[in-house]
């Protein structure tokens, strides 16, 4: 908890970079992307210091939607699954001296499923650190011009933005969704499946919690008789 608490007070005043203003050109090349489950949870969300509120809820809807708003366009033939974490948040409120300039930010773990291989494609959870997009509204802190929702909205936005960079050079560097080829080395000829009640995602503290790394996402192996 102090980590995700000091991470957030070391981002919350620098200024962000993340352009997600791009859903409306072609979606990066993915090669057989597909995405599957969108699975948010947010069991261990911290809010940081100077923040609004917000619930666990409200966070689940913001990025489960701006995720597949932004993931939805892939048309790939394997199905790949997230299982994203929310750790950590700040919302910049009004009544902060001006001065400060205060900064909204989001902590998440994502992790990626290989469907047809059943197995994580990162063996650990990525922490991904997300800030709000500069402009001339957060320039001067978005508390002071935006509403809460607003805020999340632009953080979520730029969380689907930022795990799509990260895929992007995981593709390129490991081939993580190379056209016709499963994730173990072999060549994909089963048809996908997308039964819903054969696969589940659950909260990191569901299962072992004593041995479940933080932000993970536990998936059962597909019912081969389902």
């Amino acid at each position: 908890m102090l980590r995700i608490i000091s991470a957030l007070l070391f981002v919350a005043g620098v200024a962000a970079c993340t352009n997600a203003n791009d859903l409306e050109e072609a979606p990066t090349d993915l090669g057989d992307f597909r995405l599957g489950h969108n699975i948010v949870v947010a069991p261990k969300m911290q809010k940081g210091p100077l923040s609004r509120e917000a619930s666990k809820e409200e966070w689940i809807a913001s990025l489960t939607g701006a995720i597949a708003e932004r993931f939805d366009r892939y048309e790939g033939d394997r199905l790949y699954h997230f299982g994203v974490s929310v750790e950590g948040y700040v919302l910049a409120q009004p009544g902060v001296p001006v001065v400060l300039s205060p900064k909204s930010v989001l902590i998440i773990y994502l992790t990626v499923w290989d469907d047809a291989a059943q197995k994580k494609l990162n063996p650990e959870p990525k922490q991904i650190t997300i800030l709000e997009s500069l402009s001339g509204e957060t320039m001067v802190g978005s508390g002071l011009t935006q509403t809460a929702e607003q805020q999340m909205q632009n953080l979520s936005r730029n969380a689907a933005k930022q795990i799509e960079v990260y895929l992007t050079r995981m593709n390129n560097a490991e081939g993580w969704f190379a056209t016709g080829e499963a994730n173990d080395g072999t060549t994909e000829t089963e048809e996908i499946t997308e039964d819903e009640d054969a696969l589940s995602m659950e909260a990191p503290e569901a299962q072992e919690p004593e041995t479940q790394e933080p932000g993970d996402i536990t998936v059962a192996p597909l019912d081969e008789d389902a």
